[in-house]
């Protein structure tokens, strides 16, 4: 019991913190801080930097808006910086309420909004954009909050949030806010190393309970056999782990797993059939399940049926997730078939009249390749799916529809996980697989838990559900593995790029880049990986001295004798090698010689089988012809694809007009390919190489010497030769692997300063670098244009701009060459030009071609990755839209979706932009590029709620 004394001294400590910023701050909300926030808001407000990382809708971007308070509070600006558009848009909007329009603007790559307000939010590369500029909106610049700072591990755009975080003035407080990972610790060391001191404060708890399920047939299934949530589970196994929650019998059953007998189980089962067979407190209807007594029936619930079973147990509103496009639309099209309707004609009446006022500006003619019809079917029946191949407007409108509580059921790919704030009742999985471009994988632990975090409404529901459906071959124990394990660490996928390398050149010098960019997240790991290494490296040593004993020969040097085998080995393979290359030059050499019209048997990869050339070969170290599969598939050849030269095994006829672009002709051209084989049509005469059935004579040589000398050897007649070589073999393994671990040191110490110097060596090779007579490298003026052009591409462009290969287009046709710059094709199938959609087109195409093949040439002699080739899948549809196309004129005959054609239109958009801003003193390219942009923002490009 609190003593009179101890309740005056708490109470004049409260009294005392609500004078302070913080206090006054709390007084403007209507719910208390949870102790985490607490915390972090204490550390925003003593003047240190912050990481908080905690699970989704725990609320941490609270803490963010502390520091926006305390901002404004000392008469300082404020950024608030986010991964994605949405995110920005809906936290300008949150602010906006709070301090009203005059005090907030909004920065994204399309959108300006009132710039020098003293609140900004933005996405991330608008401020590490800012930084490189030095702009002056940076001037009294007090705090920057970096939500979603786990973003950092992305492969595509990670490295932005370290620039940052490296080059943000000193003096301007860092707010880091992080769903939960499990190396919080060391990012915060990092963060600690080039921020100053930063706090660290990690919350694992969920302020909404989740409780995991699985879905079978059309009924909920606990996945644990106790009442245990995500949180407790993981808890358990933070103290002991090997202890796993035992599973729910009922599940192991399906798969015929015994677990640890029925005996062991039977006290746990009863109490398991006692909770199913009552009706839950968790939420008002209960699961309706009736214990051990009702067997499972083993079958997939229909997507009809899984929304109905929801519905029944009350765990709507719910977001299901479906790693697939296709399937999300699909979804939604099963349930409208089946008659599936979760909302209320009041409800319904809403949803039409917002969405008719959203889509107003939409043009008419664009709603049927819009799918708009059926969209707005399945909006008003309380149904929608949610992905990038969504035009973005019906994305916001699913979104707000979906806060509002009017949509009750989201088919989502995994991008709604990192997106916007829509949590949900319910999460579903409908599998635990995803297809990553290659390959299906299983989803991590990490992964998972981003996607049911969404699961749970804080304020709103008393707990969150996550509900994995069943089918055939489903392991519970995966699940349950996935559900209890907080394995997801932060991994830096930082990489310096060549705008980011002429930047730091041209502001530091040479030595201080290098410097600055050994103080990296990503090098900070490589080096605390780097004793661990290097203890293997002294066990491995012990393990060397020991084997050299086991192998000696009292006839000889058995370790000479073992080198000698090892050389021979070496030998014919490097043969083999020999002969492999061979037949790789052979094939590349055909490649050029085929035509179009000239049919090939591929002997192998995913091209295999029957296929015509459609296009010439272009000159270039890696030739890859356009070519139709007997599956009318268009494809690309590689020389990798072949066994040596590839000659015609028949001919057809292909159309100089022939584009590929529908079904149809592709269909009609397959067809022709398989009627000339059926007819045996022979092929047009090619004239063989000499060449080809040359062989490596040397290399014969070398291995005939070395089995010579391997008889003449006296360790070669030693009766235990057999037991010496095996100790030997085990010698050889491991030293190699020794070495490679002392290279993996070597490379590791220093690696990221490593590939500057390579980048700058290449810019040399370019003239964009120079050396003084001291050695110190520096920016030439050519080089300047670099600092400015970001982008996948950006050294390619500016090499273009420098070659001015937008010189005498229109407007129309400049978008259409700057999109090969931009877009990149899904899969393998790459567009094919036969016919430019103006002459005028062409030969800037083939200048960017021909730059890349020098690019790429250089990078590999520097040993750098290779610039992804120009990409002439969005030069038509770029084309017709600045020519003022409809949407359906404008992806016609292609496979492009309505919401990746608006995207991709952007991303040109934000390059004819650069180039603008690159172009300065030539008025005339810059008037050209605005007059791109002018007729490419228009419609459904420029429409947003």
């Amino acid at each position: 019991m609190s003593s009179l004394a101890d309740n005056f001294f708490a109470a004049k400590e409260r009294a005392k913190k609500q004078k302070t910023v913080f206090g006054s701050f709390q007084n403007t909300l209507d719910f208390p801080l949870d102790d985490f926030q607490v915390r972090a808001c204490e550390s925003v407000e003593s003047g240190r930097a912050v990481l908080v990382a905690a699970p989704t809708g725990a609320g941490k971007t609270i803490v963010g808006e502390f520091a926006i308070y305390l901002a404004l509070s000392q008469g300082k600006k404020a950024f608030y910086t986010t991964p994605i558009k949405a995110l920005s848009n809906q936290k300008y909007h949150d602010l906006v309420q709070i301090y009203g329009e005059e005090a907030v603007g909004l920065l994204t790559g399309d959108t300006s909004i009132n710039s020098e307000a003293d609140v900004v939010v933005m996405t991330t590369e608008v401020l590490r954009n800012m930084i490189y500029a030095e702009s002056s909106t940076l001037v009294n610049l007090g705090y920057v909050v970096m939500d979603e700072v786990h973003y950092l591990a992305d492969r595509a755009r990670g490295a932005v949030w370290e620039e940052i975080i490296i080059h943000l003035p000193e003096h301007i407080s860092l707010i880091s806010l992080s769903a939960t990972i499990s190396n919080a610790e060391e990012f915060g060391a990092w963060l600690d190393t080039v921020r100053g001191t930063t706090d660290i404060i990690v919350s694992e708890h969920r302020p909404v309970p989740l409780w995991q399920h699985v879905m079978v047939g059309n009924r909920l299934v606990d996945l644990f056999l106790d009442d245990t949530t995500v949180e407790e589970t993981a808890e358990l196994l933070d103290k002991n782990k090997d202890e796993v929650p035992d599973v729910n019998p009922e599940l192991l059953r399906l798969r015929g797993y015994r677990g640890r007998g029925p005996r062991q189980n039977a006290e746990k089962f009863s109490r398991a059939a006692h909770r199913n067979s009552r009706s839950r407190n968790r939420h008002s209807s209960g699961f309706n399940r009736s214990g051990s007594e009702q067997h499972l029936r083993p079958f997939r619930a229909s997507r009809p049926d899984m929304i109905e079973a929801l519905d029944q147990d009350a765990l709507l509103p719910a977001i299901c997730f479906i790693f697939s496009r296709a399937g999300c639309d699909a979804a939604v099209s099963q349930c409208i078939d089946a008659d599936v309707r979760l909302t209320t004609d009041q409800e319904a009446a809403l949803i039409r009249a917002y969405v008719a006022e959203a889509t107003a500006a939409l043009d008419i003619k664009d709603l049927n390749v819009l799918g708009f019809y059926e969209w707005r079917e399945g909006l008003t029946r309380g149904i929608a799916a949610h992905h990038a191949g969504l035009l973005p407007v019906f994305k916001e409108i699913v979104e707000a529809l979906f806060a509002e509580g009017l949509i009750k059921v989201v088919f989502a790919t995994e991008t709604l996980a990192l997106g916007i704030n829509m949590p949900a009742r319910s999460v579903v999985l409908e599998k635990l697989t995803k297809f990553n471009g290659e390959t299906h994988l299983d989803i991590t632990p990490g992964e998972y838990t981003q996607l049911t975090g969404r699961a749970g409404r804080r304020g709103i529901d008393v707990e969150g559900h996550a509900v994995v459906l069943w089918k055939p071959g489903l392991e519970p124990q995966q699940v349950a593995g996935l559900a209890s394990k907080r394995t997801y660490p932060l991994n830096s996928s930082f990489r310096p790029t060549y705008n980011m390398s002429a930047n730091l050149l041209a502001q530091f010098g040479e030595g201080p880049a290098q410097k600055i960019l050994e103080s990296s997240f990503a090098q900070f790991q490589a080096d605390k990986s780097v004793v661990g290494i290097a203890q293997r490296v002294r066990k491995n040593e012990r393990a060397l001295e020991g084997y050299e004993k086991s192998m000696h020969c009292h006839l000889g040097d058995f370790k000479e004798y073992a080198q000698l085998r090892k050389q021979l080995n070496e030998a014919e393979k490097k043969s083999e090698k020999g002969r492999k290359r061979l037949e790789h030059s052979q094939a590349m050499a055909s490649i050029h010689d085929l035509l179009p019209g000239d049919v090939i048997e591929i002997p192998r990869g995913r091209n295999r089988g029957f296929a015509v050339i459609l296009t010439r070969a272009e000159a270039g170290h890696d030739p890859r012809p356009a070519i139709l599969t007997d599956d009318a598939h268009l494809r690309r050849l590689s020389a990798d694809d072949l066994e040596g030269p590839i000659v015609p095994v028949s001919k057809i006829k292909v159309p100089k007009k022939f584009q590929g672009k529908t079904p149809k002709e592709r269909r009609d051209m397959a067809s022709r390919l398989r009627e000339a084989l059926y007819e045996n049509r022979p092929p047009r005469k090619v004239s063989e190489r000499s060449w080809f059935d040359r062989k490596d004579r040397h290399q014969e040589q070398e291995v005939t010497k070395l089995r010579k000398q391997l008889k003449a050897h006296p360790c070669h007649g030693c009766s235990d030769r057999e037991n010496h070589a095996r100790w030997a073999e085990r010698w050889w393994k491991l030293e190699r692997d020794t070495h490679g671990l002392r290279l993996q040191i070597s490379r590791r110490t220093n690696t990221i300063s490593q590939i500057f110097k390579r980048i700058i060596r290449l810019l040399e090779s370019f003239n964009y670098v120079e050396r003084d007579s001291g050695g110190e490298a520096h920016l030439t003026q050519r080089g300047q244009s670099l600092r400015r052009v970001y982008g996948e591409k950006d050294l390619l462009l500016s090499l273009a701009l420098e070659e001015k290969f937008l010189k005498n287009l229109d407007p129309a046709a400049t978008a259409a060459v700057v999109s090969a710059l931009v877009f990149e094709a899904k899969r393998e199938e790459m567009g094919m030009l036969r016919k430019y959609p103006h002459s005028s087109i062409e030969q800037p195409i083939v200048t960017l071609v021909t730059l890349w093949s020098k690019l790429t040439e250089r990078e590999e002699r520097f040993n750098l990755p290779e610039t992804s080739a120009p990409d002439l899948g969005m030069v038509w549809p770029t084309y017709k839209w600045a020519r003022g196309d409809s949407l359906t004129q404008a992806i016609q005959n292609t496979d492009l979706a309505a919401g990746d054609f608006v995207r991709w239109i952007k991303q040109v958009i934000d390059v004819l932009d650069q180039i603008s801003h690159v172009a300065q003193n030539d008025i005339e390219l810059k008037a050209q590029c605005e007059r791109a942009i002018m007729l490419l923002r228009r419609g459904v490009v420029a429409t947003q709620i």
